[in-house]
């Protein structure tokens, strides 16, 4: 879990917007249009990397495919949270 979290957060172009995302579910679970707003970001960006993080079983979602559909941590990340926070102190948090 160590190495995909560096990989999807710190390793790759967009880490920082993945890695604010899963801050943002941490607090509240929301639809890509509500993390659009809140992160001031184009909502396709927001579902591109949705889509990377739910490939990647970092969040899930209820609704999946349909307009509105919830976002969530997954069950992995919610055990590993701790490993995200690491490796966002050291990256992220900009």
């Amino acid at each position: 879990m160590k190495n995909l979290l560096w990989y999807l957060v710190a390793g790759t172009k967009g880490g920082e917007t993945r890695g604010k995302i899963i801050d943002l579910l941490k607090h509240k679970p929301s639809n890509a249009n509500k993390i659009a707003e809140i992160l001031k970001l184009d909502y396709k960006t927001v579902r591109h990397h949705l889509e990377v993080l739910e490939k990647n079983n970092i969040i899930t979602s209820i609704n999946k495919g349909k307009y509105g559909a919830v976002y969530f941590l997954s069950e992995d990340i919610k055990a590993n949270y701790n490993l995200f926070g690491e490796i966002w102190e050291q990256f992220g948090k900009k």
